[in-house]
């Protein structure tokens, strides 16, 4: 049994992670403070080989001690958001990401030195490839094409510049892995989430799966999307990139590698909204759309090439959009009946 540190553990992102390892028969050390949420409860809080932290990652000596007995490290934590965050938090997705990344590698370089941990995997961002003029965007191309304009993407790819110099400097193992529009349950109202007027409804959550979703649910008619609703994405669901994260830990193949994990299928904003509304509606009713201002940084194309996860790893991405909202759309129902969105 190999015990693997999860930051951000409490996190959307984090509790796929978390429930994979347990899965696999791991030992779990999550850190968290709930900074984003606030206390929550996961499935796993109970069992008994997931040991819960609550702690600032920020804080390095309390890192360090948490990776002495570690074999992996998935550097996690990091405020995040949607659209929106890009705007409202400018400063503070720069600021604080650079504070959690430097001291979760500072904590890594002085457990590696001892001799157990591994290697570190990093969470990256499809927000590396905001600037593209190529697609598919494959591994590599965020070395080549211009960097990103928006803060927190530009952050993200400090991220790959700190586990590259790492390794440069220090010798410490690392994988690169970027997640691309993740979509499932746990996201919920982020403590400082900022409501947004969208046509007659407030919304303080500006993913695009969760804001179109309450929208058809409390009733709006026409739908009002961000943009033109041309904007590509490829929607893949939370346990099939967490399914890739864990299968980068012990595969030699992945070893101070990066890889896109993602699904291969794309969808516009246009089609997510039909495919949400008919799955919400079930009467045949017609989608009207009105298409509002969109935001300055929102891409309109991410496209993933997948083919090295697929290649190196035998990592796809396999649960339809379709499958995926009909886990989503209940619990986001469920969540604005009870007020915890």
């Amino acid at each position: 049994m190999k015990t693997v540190v999860v930051t951000g553990s409490a996190g959307f992102i984090g509790g796929y992670i978390v429930e994979e390892l347990l899965r696999r028969g791991d030992r779990v050390v999550g850190v968290d403070n709930f900074s984003k949420y606030g206390r929550v409860t996961k499935s796993y809080d109970n069992d008994p080989n997931y040991e819960l932290v609550v702690g600032d990652v920020k804080d390095v000596d309390l890192m360090t001690q948490v990776l002495e007995d570690a074999d992996h490290f998935i550097a996690g934590a990091a405020l995040i958001g949607g659209i929106s965050y890009f705007h409202t938090y400018a400063y503070d997705l720069l600021a604080q990401n650079e504070r959690i990344i430097a001291s979760s590698v500072d904590a890594a370089i002085a457990a590696h030195a001892k001799g157990r941990l591994e290697k570190v995997t990093y969470m990256s961002s499809s927000m590396v490839f905001e600037s593209t003029d190529r697609w598919p965007s494959k591994e590599g191309d965020q070395r080549e094409v211009p960097p990103p304009l928006s803060s927190y993407g530009f952050q993200k790819l400090a991220v790959e510049y700190f586990a590259r110099a790492a390794w440069d400097q220090y010798k410490l193992p690392y994988t690169i892995v970027r997640p691309f529009n993740c979509v499932g349950i746990g996201e919920s109202r982020a403590l400082g989430d900022v409501e947004i007027e969208s046509g007659n409804v407030k919304l303080a959550m500006s993913h695009v799966v969760p804001d179109l979703v309450q929208k058809i649910v409390r009733g709006q008619d026409p739908l009002h999307i961000l943009g033109t609703g041309d904007q590509v994405r490829h929607y893949t669901y939370g346990g099939d990139l967490a399914r890739g994260i864990v299968a980068t830990l012990d595969n030699p193949v992945a070893i101070n590698e990066d890889f896109n994990i993602s699904t291969a299928t794309g969808h516009t904003v246009t089609d997510l909204a039909e495919v949400i509304w008919q799955k919400i509606k079930g009467d045949g009713s017609p989608l009207r759309l009105v298409h509002d201002e969109a935001f300055e940084f929102d891409v309109q194309k991410r496209v993933p090439d997948v083919s090295k996860a697929r290649d190196l790893l035998g990592f796809e991405a396999t649960t339809s959009l379709e499958d995926m909202l009909d886990e989503v759309i209940p619990w986001i129902s469920n969540a604005i009946e009870i007020g915890a969105i």
